[in-house]
């Protein structure tokens, strides 16, 4: 089967047999699932108190307890002491974690952005000195990339690698600040300037002479978390330590971080879901005017509205991790040229990452925040772990580049990919600029979600024709428009978000048949529908914000033509979906 090229799915359609969505999950999948939350419940969960009071020596024994599970191998080939599970399998683990609170993010930031540079980039002499004792969680890492100075600067790096005079160590100097795991890490993941220039990484090990860590940060929430500064004083770290090549730091920084952004959506997805749970359970509980607070609309709106974000959430999701399933099958761990593998395979998906950690992280924001308001005054008490869930998710938008630096990323990706020839968006632009006149909207649908994918459809149309007009206007000096950039990367997340809904119900209703899959076909709906409207609006601010006059009428026409939609009644779908919560007391799909 042909490989999905990354950023696709703006200019093409997609099968909706082509994509993985949680109804493909098989037995096995189904397995690592359940040992992941049966060992939150019985080893994590009864020492809850005591990992948010920041318990380091339990936090690294139930660490080693979950790597003797396999949970910290999964992503770590067999051949290096791992257990080199599928990409769906270290996804769901990812996402069934979250009932762990902090512990989730220790074991998160261990597997993920501290163990996956040595995986994907490490030579074989690395992988097999630290590998084994990375995925049984002998050794615990850590990432080591912000610096006081530099946050989503990454390249604006201080830290500075000199080659000793007798070749054999380069000898490491800075500072690297919110370090997780810090206060108990074995192997430090390390970003450095070779001669102050070249931007390469370092294993560093805590033994080391000259590493030392700071004291921990006070923090709004991830309390149970270890962050501190990692400060580096004349570390003399052996040459075999450089990861991959003198000034390929940058490749495993943002690949590494791509990959990072993908698994915190899938930690959202988790943290989202149990909102759900504890607000619908609550919502039943309490009661207020004589009846349960359940049973008021506005109640149930906040449900039904959790319900089908965190529905599109998981759906991208799982469509997300298939894509990383299919891109890095072909790496060959064992290849010497495995760094050059790993870095195109992972750059292939950026765009889709990026999408997913926008959207993850503010989904669980409103999830959170709705949940909070459900619990009314309860909702502020830390007995009540909606509390703890609104304070931990705040991180989110910011932990793996900001939100904002992920959206200005998503259309200049994009745009680099079409220039360098990888996508033809602009030919697909050019093409539909001349039809654009002539263009007449279909209008009267039959059967399930046809207006819903025909909208689908119309959305790409009116972010190529705002994109084309952007590249038109502004050229090279397009990046300085960064609201204009903002609003594309939110038509792009919108269709990304949208598609997945509607796909992944279309193979619902093949599997089930429609009067089973009626949730998710209404929440595909309403999801959809607002969607829609929120692209329309971005499309016409942009507009005004490029053209004026007689031109500003005439794409503006064009634009009504290509918006046309006949309305839906949302607020009782939204009642429906709400109905079906509240009975489960429970996400439902």
């Amino acid at each position: 089967m042909e490989k999905t090229i990354g950023g696709s799915f703006i200019i093409d359609d997609i099968d909706h047999n082509r994509i993985v969505t949680p109804e493909d999950f098989t037995e096995e999948h189904r397995m690592i699932a359940q040992t992941t939350e049966d060992f939150v419940a019985g080893d994590v969960a009864p020492h809850d108190e005591e990992l948010e009071k920041l318990n380091y020596e339990l936090t690294v024994t139930l660490l080693r307890k979950a790597g003797e599970l396999g949970l910290l191998g999964a992503d770590v080939p067999e051949a290096y002491g791992g257990i080199g599970l599928d990409k769906i399998s270290s996804t769901l683990i990812g996402e069934k974690l979250t009932k762990a609170s902090s512990f989730a993010l220790s074991i998160g930031a261990h597997v993920g952005i501290g163990t996956l540079p040595i995986v994907y980039f490490g030579s074989e002499a690395q992988k097999n000195k630290y590998l084994p004792q990375l995925a049984t969680g002998e050794k615990i890492a850590a990432y080591c990339l912000t610096e006081p100075s530099s946050g989503s600067d990454a390249l604006g790096a201080k830290t500075t690698a000199t080659l000793s005079e007798d070749g054999e160590y380069y000898i490491l100097n800075g500072t690297k600040q919110y370090i997780t795991n810090a206060g108990f890490a074995d192997v430090f993941i390390v970003y450095a300037k070779v001669n102050g220039t070249d931007f390469s990484t370092f294993i560093v090990e805590r033994t080391m002479e000259g590493v030392s860590v700071g004291p921990e940060e006070k923090k709004m929430g991830i309390k149970g978390s270890s962050t501190r500064p990692l400060i580096l004083e004349d570390v003399k770290v052996p040459v075999g330590n450089l990861l991959w090549e003198v000034g390929k730091g940058h490749l495993i920084a943002f690949n590494i971080l791509n990959i990072g952004r993908f698994k915190l959506a899938a930690g959202c997805l988790g943290a989202a879901k149990d909102s759900i749970g504890y607000s619908a359970v609550y919502a039943n509980q309490r009661t207020q005017f004589g009846r349960k607070i359940s049973s008021f609309p506005l109640i149930g709106k906040k449900l039904a509205e959790m319900n089908l974000r965190t529905y599109v959430l998981e759906s991208m999701v799982y469509r997300t991790a298939g894509l990383f399933e299919e891109g890095l099958a072909e790496v060959d761990y064992a290849s010497p040229n495995v760094g050059t593998q790993s870095a195109k395979a992972i750059a292939e998906y950026a765009l889709e990452c990026s999408i997913n950690k926008v959207f993850g992280s503010e989904t669980l924001d409103f999830v959170a925040d709705e949940g909070v308001q459900i619990h009314g005054g309860y909702g502020f008490i830390q007995e009540y772990r909606i509390e703890r869930i609104y304070r931990d998710s705040r991180i989110n938008r910011i932990f793996e580049g900001t939100n904002e630096i992920n959206r200005l990323l998503i259309p200049g990706t994009l745009i680099k990919r079409a220039m360098k020839g990888e996508l033809p968006l602009m030919q697909k632009a050019m093409a539909l600029q001349s039809d654009l006149l002539s263009l007449v909207p279909a209008q009267g649908f039959e059967g399930a979600l046809e207006q819903e994918a025909h909208l689908i459809g119309m959305a790409k149309k009116i972010f190529l024709m705002i994109g084309a007009q952007a590249v038109q206007k502004y050229q090279l000096k397009l990046e300085q428009e960064q609201e204009l950039l903002s609003h594309l990367a939110d038509m792009m997340i919108g269709v990304y978000a949208m598609e997945s809904a509607l796909l992944r119900t279309k193979k619902l209703i093949d599997k089930r048949g429609e009067e089973k899959s009626r949730n998710a076909i209404e929440m595909t709906i309403v999801f959809v529908q607002e969607t829609f409207d929120r692209i329309e609006g971005l499309a016409k601010e942009s507009l005004a914000a490029m053209e004026e006059g007689d031109m500003l009428r005439t794409q503006l026409s064009i634009l009504k033509k290509l918006a046309r939609k006949s309305p839906v009644n949302t607020l009782s779908l939204k009642r429906r979906i709400a109905a079906r919560v509240i009975e489960t007391e429970q996400y439902t799909v």
